[in-house]
């Protein structure tokens, strides 16, 4: 499955990076919610963008004052983000077993919607994951597509793929957030801008690593 997300996004990247990276410009909510994990970091430590695509939130986050890298699965994403962010650093990591990240290099996490192409049964592992990456009471801003489908998508931007998207209950996503020892402070749902993004229901947590 991993290689199916990796080769799939390599072959999309470029239109990925032409539709997407100035996508913030008309996301007045996700701003917001990026400004406020910008805050609660503060200079406490580096940021990571978890699932970066061509690096549209690091390049929000870094503008507006946090320390960020980025980190993907797919070499074509990278690509796509080191050419439109040259003053940002990027690595290819899959974020089930960030094999190269030590423990506890940074004080925050946005997750943009990186859980997207993750089944339910191997959230308990990234999850894991992002706690051990984390710095003891380092943030964390998780989003998602709110439901329990799964989406089979043949196109992404013109490009032909074969990727599933799942779709996750907040109620799910709390609890598996709960026994990786994270304390879940907030659960913010929205619904989908028209004409902006794919129509579905958005959640956003924001989570501490205990210590």
């Amino acid at each position: 499955m991993k290689s199916d997300v990796r080769r799939a996004y390599d072959e999309a990247a470029k239109a990925y990076a032409d539709r997407l990276f100035d996508e913030l410009a008309n996301k007045p909510f996700d701003r917001a919610m990026l400004d406020r994990i910008i805050a609660k970091v503060g200079d406490s430590g580096t940021v990571c963008d978890m699932g970066c695509g061509p690096g549209q939130i690091a390049r929000y986050l870094k503008d507006h004052g946090a320390e960020v890298n980025g980190i993907d699965l797919s070499s074509g994403k990278l690509e796509q983000a080191r050419r439109l962010n040259r003053d940002i650093n990027f690595i290819r990591g899959d974020m089930r077993a960030l094999d190269g990240v030590a423990d506890s290099t940074f004080a925050g996490i946005v997750a943009a919607y990186a859980i997207v192409n993750i089944p339910c049964d191997q959230l308990p592992s990234v999850f894991r994951e992002f706690k051990r990456i984390l710095r003891p009471g380092g943030n964390l801003l998780l989003s998602f597509h709110i439901g329990e489908e799964t989406l089979h998508v043949t196109d992404l931007f013109g490009v032909a793929v074969k990727l599933d998207f799942f779709f996750h209950l907040p109620i799910t996503v709390k609890d598996l957030l709960a026994a990786a020892e994270f304390a879940v402070d907030e659960v913010i749902e929205r619904k989908p801008y028209p004409d902006v993004e794919a129509q579905t229901r958005r959640a956003y947590m924001f989570a501490r690593r205990l210590a």
